[in-house]
């Protein structure tokens, strides 16, 4: 049996894939436990039992995030035995998003995060995501940092794929999304 604690990291460091130890406050624990947090976030939407077809598709997206988590606590970008996020993965994304964008109205205006449950978690979810996004760019950027191009792609479509999955959850409800209002 495994045993949940370690105590290794009572100190204020972790282990990345490896062996390295890196303080828990490096960018790159940032940018892994951001992941992280968007997958817990994606299983809250799961768990208020959205459409089939939405929650089949953040299963998908769940299984794969574990898997940038993966690459991005690797210092060399990949890890043994893991398929790396690829081309096929951001395929993937980007046609769910042309296809809940051909059943939803053309947006005309920006609108308010909300609407049903379902929807408000998955523009909860989007958030997280392009703070996820941020802080792996940054991370990107640093020197002698090594983050897969593809996972840079993915994390931001993923963004754009979770807004039209919350209009397309409102739609399904028969719930309108609410239009921004600028003081007009």
């Amino acid at each position: 049996m495994v045993k949940i604690y370690t105590k290794t990291g009572d100190a204020g460091e972790t282990s990345l894939f490896g062996g390295q130890r890196l303080s828990k406050s490096n960018l790159r624990i940032e940018a892994y436990g951001t992941v992280d947090e968007l997958n817990a976030v994606l299983g809250v939407v799961r768990a208020s039992k959205p459409d089939p077809q939405i929650d089949l598709l953040l299963e998908q997206i769940q299984q794969h995030l574990f898997v940038i988590g993966a690459e991005l606590a690797s210092p060399q970008g990949s890890v043994r035995g893991i398929s790396p996020t690829g081309e096929d993965e951001v395929q993937h994304v980007e046609q769910a998003i042309d296809q809940f964008e051909r059943q939803l109205p053309e947006l005309q205006q920006f609108i308010l995060p909300g609407g049903v449950p379902v929807a408000a978690n998955l523009h909860l979810a989007r958030c997280v995501c392009r703070r996820a996004e941020r802080i792996v760019v940054e991370l990107a950027e640093e020197q002698q940092t090594n983050v897969p191009q593809a996972v840079l792609v993915y994390i931001n479509r993923l963004g754009d794929l979770l807004f039209v999955m919350a209009r397309e959850a409102n739609r399904l409800a028969g719930s309108s999304d609410v239009p921004w209002n600028h003081g007009e």
